[in-house]
């Protein structure tokens, strides 16, 4: 038998992915509060997380709402059966900017991110279009500076 936090998060994630069957919530009681597992399909891995954690964010904050009416505290682990990808724990009461990565791979980052053509691009319509806006505006600047001289001199 489901609890009511097992069925909230089963209805939800069922909504989103593209294989409902797989989707299994596991609820666990410890010392911290309710644990919720859910174990999806891996392909549908992607869309319960979401870009950036966007989704999986979503989920913990409904979650934070469902514990304020129960009084109680529910942390939400996304489990993942493909080895290759990481397994993301994400607690209702912790504000997670980025989801917890439990992975041994090492990430090697690069600091100065290749731009592309069309950022370049972008960019260089932009410089341009702002240095026309810059003259623009002190021509119509020196306009007006002329306009209000003379109309003192005319006073």
């Amino acid at each position: 038998m489901s609890t009511i936090d097992q069925q909230f998060i089963e209805y939800i994630v069922k909504s989103l992915v593209g294989y409902p069957d797989d989707v299994v919530v596991e609820r666990i009681i410890d010392e911290k509060g309710v644990l919720l597992t859910l174990t999806v399909n891996p392909e549908d891995l992607g869309r319960v997380i979401g870009k950036r954690g966007v989704t999986a964010q979503s989920l913990r904050t409904l979650l934070r709402a469902l514990g304020t009416k129960n009084d109680a505290r529910y942390n939400l682990k996304i489990v993942n059966n493909d080895d290759e990808r990481e397994n993301y724990t994400i607690s209702s009461d912790e504000p997670a900017d980025e989801p917890v990565k439990n992975s041994s791979e090492e990430v090697v980052e690069n600091d100065e991110p290749e731009e592309s053509d069309y950022a370049k691009k972008a960019r260089k319509e932009l410089a341009e279009l702002d240095d026309s806006t810059t003259s623009i505006y002190n021509t119509n600047s020196s306009k007006h500076e002329l306009r209000e001289s003379s109309m003192r001199a005319t006073s």
